[in-house]
């Protein structure tokens, strides 16, 4: 039968005016959420207490955890009630207005290792509360109250209080924990009209919409004659075809970092046709592929042996309980074993790894558990252990090399990496392993080595992985004009990925120079590309493409922009939306939704900076002048980017022939971005121009002591003690320089005088 549109209950108004999301109209296909229930009852068993099952309730008797008999939490300012009125839930703790008052919990959100709860608000919004319920065993330090941010209090109107923008379920939770979630999200009103599907992650969120399974299963014949396709029976996705990787493009879906693209959900359909999967970021991975931030197990697990042989989720996890298959060794040794029942996966090592001799701690201990050496965990959400998914042999060398984690010192805690790696060398000899792609990474994030010649190759070796790859042509978009011949073969690669974030760096070059590789991916098969295709050509006159593409160019331009609404709920995707209309040239839209990021995040730097250089622009010096004002005042902006925003503020001063009250601002700027040589070059400059020529000096040789080869620093020194007639002061200069940057033609200009 079709899904019913359910009438909103009477109790999905809260105290304050807010209202329940919707379950949306049966128009894509999706049966009742129990229509699978009577035929698949084991699967339907197993299911019901699967992390999925519990992804999102009703706030009833069986489905919260938490206390809720006048347990009070009270910590760091932030104070809460958790009580009951006969049924209901709510809690009583500070609103939007910084007053306490009550509030009715509508969904419970997850329920191991922590269960959160959810407040419906006005606008169509949901809130999560960052008081969680620890719903672990007293054993494990669990059965208690605790904040998400221990020690911290956010006000109300920061985007961290459970108000805010940051705590939004529409926004921030909404789509892995429901089946087909649509946000529905107005940019104008700032408001939501969210529907499901499936109110939690059901059998739908997996197969795809049922209705046309149930109707088959009406008619079937009653032997249960078998099929060769899913699609056969009615189910939109067929994993016997989709394949391994296939299946865990599926997952990945929720099971990523990942950028959306504004249409949600779409079971068997490819990964990069719903979301672009974050590249191994700084601030989201290590140098070497290891997980930092939140980042889920898509990411890592894609950089794996496994996943280039061929492993898939399934064949770790049941998918219907959500647990492994097998606990301890047992798991991994159904592949990594001498004997395997089914030689699936020719490219993993059919040996038995389970003994002393292989990882060298006593049989049973912690340390002989494969998943503990291979799999190391990070702790999110303060109780939450999350398993690093890239099955990589322990590197303590690359922790020596790179500053990424180790698996063996985070267990001997009381010893260093280059310890760990001696005793590996010990146990298997001298190590004889190709260079890893984490050297290269940090050797261009630390400003070591050519950038592009080191990502050029990353980019270039087939046999790595994609993200890697991919993450390669992202970094080599921020060298500009010279890594565009890299780039242009990368737009022709077979992976949709790396052809994503090869076309994004296109967007600085010049239009003539930017039609003719890019204009074939405005047909490309994969919606990702197509998008970041369309977003670096934004900016081109219709005149200067063909006449036969000018219409299918505006009706891609129209649905991006539209999709760019439709995500412009949190500041980043406000600033996505600001960038492309400033790219159209509409410089006055643009800056209103810079102000509407900076609205949802006033600490957002990146919408503030942005908006900055439009209003100079524009030649608004006195609007610029207060946006950066208004962010050095903020209380908890982070020091990179006050001193980003000190910065800005020293030069637009100087421009205005400020210069006294701009050197104090250097100063700030310097402190906070000691490695930012150009905040000490600007300082000297300014100072000699001012007459102050010691405090000059002082001011670049400070520049040298955290870049000591920086040319710009050094050619300033040359000419200020050439210029006083200390020679053996200048020459000394020119010596480090000539090393320093031999090419560079300042040289050539100043030795004849010396």
């Amino acid at each position: 039968m079709a899904a019913l549109v359910l009438a909103r209950p009477a109790w999905a108004e809260s105290a304050q005016g807010g209202r329940a999301p919707a379950q949306a109209p049966s128009s894509e296909g999706y049966a009742a959420a129990d229509s699978c229930f009577g035929c698949h009852a084991e699967q339907a068993a197993q299911w019901q207490d699967s992390d999925h099952a519990w992804a999102m309730r009703d706030a009833t008797e069986d489905n919260v955890l938490g206390r809720f008999d006048d347990a009070v939490f009270d910590e760091a300012g932030v104070k809460a009630r958790f009580f009951r009125r006969g049924d209901v839930f709510l809690v009583n703790t500070e609103g939007e207005d910084g007053k306490p008052a009550d509030f009715r919990i509508l969904y419970t959100f997850g329920f191991h290792p922590l269960q959160q709860y959810l407040v419906a608000f006005p606008g169509g919004r949901l809130q999560a509360l960052t008081v969680a319920w620890d719903s672990r065993s007293k054993e494990e330090g669990g059965q208690r109250w605790f904040s998400l941010y221990p020690g911290q209090r956010f006000a109300p109107g920061d985007p961290l209080h459970w108000t805010g923008r940051y705590q939004n379920w529409n926004s921030m939770c909404a789509d892995c924990h429901s089946s087909r979630l649509l946000k529905h999200y107005d940019d104008r009103k700032d408001s939501f009209a969210s529907t499901w599907q499936e109110q939690t992650v059901g059998c739908q969120g997996c197969h795809g919409p049922g209705q046309a399974h149930v109707e088959w299963a009406k008619r079937a014949p009653a032997d249960g004659t078998s099929h060769t396709s899913d699609r056969e029976i009615g189910l939109n996705v067929d994993f016997r075809a989709l394949g391994s990787h296939g299946q865990v493009e599926q997952c990945a879906f929720c099971h990523s970092r990942r950028q959306s693209l504004g249409v949600g959900q779409m079971p068997g359909h490819p990964q990069l046709d719903q979301s672009l999967p974050a590249a191994l970021r700084a601030d989201l991975y290590h140098a070497d592929g290891q997980i930092s931030g939140e980042v889920y197990e898509f990411g890592s697990f894609t950089q794996s042996k496994m996943y280039a042989a061929g492993v898939a989720c399934t064949d770790c996890h049941d998918p219907h309980t959500s647990k492994v298959r097998i606990e301890g060794n047992g798991l991994c040794l159904q592949c990594h074993n001498p004997t395997p029942p089914v030689a699936r996966f020719p490219g993993l090592q059919a040996k038995n790894y389970d003994n002393a001799a292989h990882h060298h701690h006593t049989p049973g201990s912690a340390g002989a558990q494969c998943v503990n050496c291979h799999m190391p965990e990070k702790t999110y959400m303060v109780v939450d252990p999350r398993r690093d998914h890239s099955f990589r042999i322990p590197r303590p060398d690359l922790a020596v090399a790179t500053a990424s984690p180790d698996a063996c010192t985070s267990c001997h805690t009381e010893k260093k990496p280059v310890w760990a790696a001696e005793a590996i060398e010990r146990w298997f000899g001298e190590p004889k392993r190709p260079n890893h792609y984490g050297d290269s990474f940090h050797a261009v994030r630390s400003g070591q080595g050519i950038a592009l010649s080191l990502l050029g190759r990353l980019l270039a070796n087939d046999e790595s992985p994609s993200i890697v790859r991919a993450t390669a042509a992202d970094e080599l978009a921020d060298i500009g004009p010279a890594a565009m011949l890299n780039l242009k073969w990368a737009l022709k690669d077979s992976n949709p990925m790396i052809r994503a974030y090869a076309a994004a760096g296109f967007e600085s070059v010049p239009a003539t120079e930017r039609l003719k590789p890019l204009l074939p991916l405005l047909q490309d098969p994969t919606l990702a590309v197509r998008d970041q295709a369309v977003y670096a050509l934004a900016d081109v006159p219709p005149q200067q493409l063909p006449e036969a593409q000018r219409d299918r160019f505006e009706t891609l331009l129209a649905d991006y922009e539209r999709r760019l609404r439709g995500n412009a709920d949190l500041p980043g995707g406000r600033l996505n939306l600001a960038v492309y209309l400033s790219r159209r040239g509409r410089e006055s839209e643009a800056m209103d939704e810079y102000r509407q990021a900076l609205r949802l995040d006033p600490y957002f730097s990146p919408a503030r900076v942005n908006l900055v250089t439009l209003a100079n622009d524009a030649q608004q010096p006195e609007v610029a002048e207060q946006l950066l004002r208004e962010g050095l005042a903020l209380e908890k902006m982070p020091t990179l980017d006050h001193g980003n925003l000190a910065y800005m503020l020293a030069l637009l001063l100087v421009e205005h022939g400020r210069a006294e009250e701009a050197l104090a601002w250097l100063e700030t700027a310097a402190r906070e971005l000691p490695q930012n040589a150009r905040v000490r070059y600007n300082q000297g400059l300014l100072l000699a121009q001012m007459q102050r020529r010691d405090e000059a000096v002082i001011a670049l040789r400070s520049g040298l002591e955290q870049s000591p080869e920086d040319p710009d620093l050094l050619y300033a020194l040359i000419y200020l003690h050439a210029l006083a007639g200390e020679r053996s002061e200048a020459v000394e200069y020119v010596a480090r320089m000539r090393e320093a940057a031999p090419g560079d033609p300042r040289l050539r200009a100043i030795e004849p005088s010396l």
